[in-house]
């Protein structure tokens, strides 16, 4: 009797031993497995988060520099935006100078219709030069053969005094009479205004007389009288007595 129960105590202290074994066992297995589970999970996130890290970084320092440069950006377009109002204003303070100074050049020149009734005397006038400069069609800019010609009459007044300049400006019949008459006007401004500056002759010296088409100087029928139209003439006129008074000496 006393062996079986010892048998029985033996026993069931091993089942317990083995019990406590197998809990034993099961729980170093559950830690394992759970150990190794959160380092897995950690060496895959790990990376992750870093890079999610290194791109906001960058994003940021991306959005940093873009903000710097379309600050720059700005100041940059509007210092060139200055300068070039302040140079616009300069340019058109000087335009705006040189149009009121050939403005009141031309203002100077004597416009009229006829030199009958305005220059005292007319009869005792000569003329005793001219010169006759053509233009292309539609033109009213003086070609570098225009100009010698205006040299060599300019040439022949430095002598003279007493005298005035007719100038008579002209167009084909080709075209609207306003415009003609507008370009005709132009033409003749060119010359006057080419001879005056070069030559220092006051505006006063010269009469721009009957500019428009209707004085055609040839046919307008043919090419080659259109091309005599399209002219500007200009007649040197002295007053014989003004001048011979001039040139005796006091006394004689």
């Amino acid at each position: 009797m006393s062996s079986q129960m010892n048998l029985k105590t033996g026993i069931e202290m091993k089942v317990g031993s083995a019990c406590t074994a197998v809990l034993t066992g099961a729980m170093l297995l559950a830690f394992t497995t759970g150990c190794s589970s959160k380092n897995y999970v950690r060496s895959q996130t790990t990376p992750i988060i870093q890079q999610t890290n290194d791109l906001d970084a960058k994003t940021a320092t991306d959005h940093r520099n873009i903000v710097d440069t379309d600050e720059r950006a700005t100041k940059g377009i509007a210092k060139a935006q200055g300068a070039a109002d302040t140079a616009e204003q300069h340019a058109q303070a000087a335009g705006q100078s040189a149009d009121a100074a050939g403005t009141s050049a031309q203002d100077a020149y004597n416009r009229v219709d006829t030199l009958n009734g305005v220059i005292a005397d007319l009869d005792k006038y000569k003329a005793i030069g001219d010169v006759t400069v053509n233009f292309a069609f539609d033109k009213a800019v003086l070609t570098t053969s225009e100009r010698k010609s205006l040299d060599d009459f300019a040439a022949g007044l430095a002598d003279k005094r007493m005298y005035i300049l007719a100038v008579t400006g002209g167009t084909d019949s080709v075209g609207d009479a306003e415009y003609n008459y507008g370009l005709s006007q132009r033409r003749a401004d060119a010359v006057v205004n080419y001879l005056s500056t070069k030559y220092n002759i006051p505006p006063r010296k010269f009469y721009l007389i009957g500019i428009g088409k209707n004085l055609e100087v040839a046919s307008n029928s043919t090419s080659a009288g259109r091309a005599k139209n399209r002219r500007v003439e200009v007649k040197l006129m002295t007053n014989m007595d003004q001048q011979a008074s001039a040139s005796t000496p006091n006394g004689r």
